[in-house]
């Protein structure tokens, strides 16, 4: 389905700025995952809340899909315009509009990068400590509700988030939350829109909170004889009340992955990397404390990283996993998914997991945010071979499966987007419906990324 009297308005509308290039429409169909390529009819590319109300209100009347596009590094599918339309291509709204320091606040427009962001920050004394690994958009976290390596000390992006602006599908412009740090006051609306991937309206302005950034950071790695170890230590570690800023699991896979990719030279054992935040007394403190935890499970090896270019040095690496997974794979595609358990239930998710990759034959290293329960596995599949797609599909099913009935979820972090929604009912059972009815109401006409998390009603 084509939709010309939409495309004919925005291009009166934004001039060159509503784009139909074969070169640029390939451009936002791409992915980083196994997903087909899916170009867009047509890219547009705002630069002001009153164009993205003025474009989205046109493409309602025009019943034609508009579909969000920040930094591209969503891992299920969310940017891709699945039913054709306009890709909503948000990144020359990126400036920092306000920074409050005094209430440790920021306010921020959609398309600024993680990165810039905190660039831009960085005379103030002030960061913003959500990390995802990729330099993602900050709008794009949001309606995926990201979350990341920094996840156990700071929290994910539904925590750090007081207010947003936000146009819905019919060209209304909201502004939901304040500055204030609580309120009682009505539906929680900035909750509702963070996490919903675009399918509830679009995000064109964010108030953030922030972080005195810490007057010491001590990185650390140490390694496990198995992955139950590594998992108990961790479990371990967050019972005691130790203030991780970061606490991350690689399994034996993984750190082949790196040593691959990154020439890492580390042994092919169960690793955790972690991080610690604070004064420089409380970080020595907290270092030595985790170590004599560690040492219980029989850590080997473990090694501190204080200056700042070798704590760079060690997340960049493992921030690199999704390319380490492909360097594993031999030029195969990687089907990354993740799951949350409760963080009694890791060390039996994570090892139900490497017995199923094993069962299977695929390659299927996992990396994770343990110290939350969330764990990832970037399954290397060949899209032309039928049969170890049918693998990865029941790999997939089974990591799902074994997620709730452990008390979890299917995602703690990707999100569902267009990969994950056969599993919705399993998971949300009698509330899908309700999410249905917010959705009809909020976009009767489903022009807002249509296609992704709500599976149809009869599924």
């Amino acid at each position: 389905m084509t939709h010309d009297a939409a495309l004919a308005g925005l291009k009166t509308l934004l001039g060159n700025r509503l784009v139909t290039s074969d070169a640029d429409r390939a451009l936002h169909g791409q992915n980083e995952t196994w997903f087909p390529n899916t170009p867009p009819e047509a890219v547009a590319y705002p630069e002001t809340t009153q164009e993205v109300a003025q474009i989205v209100a046109l493409c309602n009347t025009h019943r034609c899909p508009v579909t969000a596009y920040g930094a591209a590094s969503s891992l299920e599918g969310q940017h891709l315009a699945a039913r054709g339309g306009i890709s909503l291509d948000m990144n020359r709204m990126n400036r920092v509009l306000d920074v409050r320091a005094e209430d440790l606040n920021a306010v921020v427009q959609p398309g600024i990068t993680r990165i810039a962001l905190n660039e831009d920050l960085r005379t103030t004394g002030l960061f913003f400590p959500v990390d995802p690994g990729a330099d993602a958009s900050i709008g794009g976290m949001a309606a995926t509700r990201a979350s990341g390596t920094t996840a156990v000390r700071y929290g994910t992006m539904r925590e750090n988030i007081l207010a947003l602006e936000a146009v819905m599908a019919d060209g209304t412009v909201i502004r939901t939350g304040s500055d204030a740090r609580k309120s009682s006051t009505g539906y929680d609306l900035t909750h509702l829109l963070i996490g919903s991937e675009g399918t509830l309206g679009i995000i064109t302005e964010l108030t953030l909170r922030l972080q005195g950034i810490p007057e010491a950071m001590s990185a650390a790695t140490c390694r496990f004889a198995t992955v139950e170890d590594a998992v108990n230590c961790v479990i371990l570690t967050i019972q005691s009340g130790l203030p991780m800023a970061r606490i991350e699991l690689l399994d034996e896979v993984m750190v082949r992955g790196f040593n691959l990719y990154s020439d890492a030279g580390l042994p092919e054992l169960p690793h955790l990397f972690l991080e610690f935040h604070g004064s420089p007394a409380a970080v020595a403190e907290q270092a030595e404390a985790f170590g004599d935890i560690a040492a219980d499970f029989g850590a080997d090896a473990f090694r501190t990283a204080t200056t700042t270019e070798d704590r760079n040095a060690l997340w960049a690496m493992r921030h690199n996993a999704h390319y380490a997974s492909g360097a594993l794979g031999k030029g195969k595609r990687i089907m990354a998914t993740d799951v949350c358990v409760p963080i009694s239930k890791l060390a039996k998710a994570v090892t139900q997991a490497q017995s199923d990759a094993q069962r299977l034959g695929l390659t299927a290293p996992i990396v994770g945010h343990v110290g939350d329960g969330n764990f990832h596995c970037g399954v290397s599949v060949d899209p032309n071979d039928p049969d170890e797609k049918a693998r990865v599909e029941t790999f997939t099913g089974a990591l799902a499966e074994t997620a709730l009935r452990l008390g979890g979820t299917v995602s703690g972090e990707h999100g569902i987007g267009l990969g994950k929604m056969k599993y919705m009912t399993a998971e949300h059972g009698p509330a899908l419906p309700i999410m249905r009815a917010i959705k009809a109401a909020l976009d009767p006409n489903d022009i807002l990324n249509p296609g992704k998390m709500l599976p149809p009603g009869n599924q």
